[in-house]
């Protein structure tokens, strides 16, 4: 499974790629605004860093219209080979993704709720599908049984869009996400730093630095 993380803010993109697990980025319009820069500039400047490890980003249009997201796709996924637009599933929205996947311009469809949702998407010709796990727990249902099934139509009529699981909270979600054979997971940079946590390794981190530390000096090879 990709890992994705989910922010536009530079610092963090470059911190997760420093640790050699990231494959991709995933912005939206909020996440933009927390960058507090220049829109093209942040999203060139993320492409360049992840370019190194041949990922994308996700940048999300705007309009409503499916002519106006065609044009504001056709313009962010000019500024760079690894760009993808992202497009709300709407039947506009659908209507521009299907236009797009004729020009071949990728396209990452966002705020899917439902498996009818995300199979229209896979018929539209979406290279990603984006089922967001966390919005649907917070109504009282079960977020990962939604990827699970986008995962199962995905495999029994080899659609070629790729499930990425999206509004990931907490780690469990992405075990979760990796079980149930998702793609990509995108996760917040949080999310991302918790995975390396165990309390077992911290104790039995400590528990080496402890016994090296009574070992004669003379005797260690560095």
């Amino acid at each position: 499974m990709k890992i994705f993380l989910d922010t536009a803010i530079l610092d963090e993109i470059k911190a997760a790629d420093a640790w050699g697990v990231l494959d991709g980025v995933t912005t939206n319009p909020s996440l933009a605004a927390q960058a507090g820069r220049n829109f093209k500039e942040n999203i060139l400047a993320i492409s360049a860093l992840i370019g190194e490890r041949a990922g994308t980003v996700s940048a999300e249009t705007v309009s409503l219209e499916t002519d106006g997201m065609i044009e504001e796709a056709r313009l962010v996924t000019s500024w760079a080979d690894n760009i993808v637009a992202k497009i709300p599933l709407t039947p506009n929205g659908l209507a521009a993704v299907s236009q797009l996947a004729k020009e071949g311009i990728r396209t990452n469809v966002t705020l899917v709720f439902s498996a009818n949702q995300g199979l229209l998407a896979m018929k539209a010709g979406a290279t990603y599908i984006s089922p967001f796990v966390g919005r649907i727990d917070d109504t009282g249902h079960d977020g990962m049984q939604l990827v699970r099934d986008l995962v199962e139509i995905k495999n029994y009529y080899g659609y070629e869009s790729e499930i990425l699981a999206a509004s990931l909270r907490h780690p469990l979600h992405v075990t979760d996400a990796a079980l149930a054979g998702a793609d990509i997971a995108t996760l917040p940079f949080g999310v991302m730093k918790k995975m390396f946590g165990h309390p077992l390794t911290d104790s039995g981190l400590q528990r080496f630095l402890d016994d090296w530390a009574t070992i004669d000096g003379s005797m260690r090879p560095f």
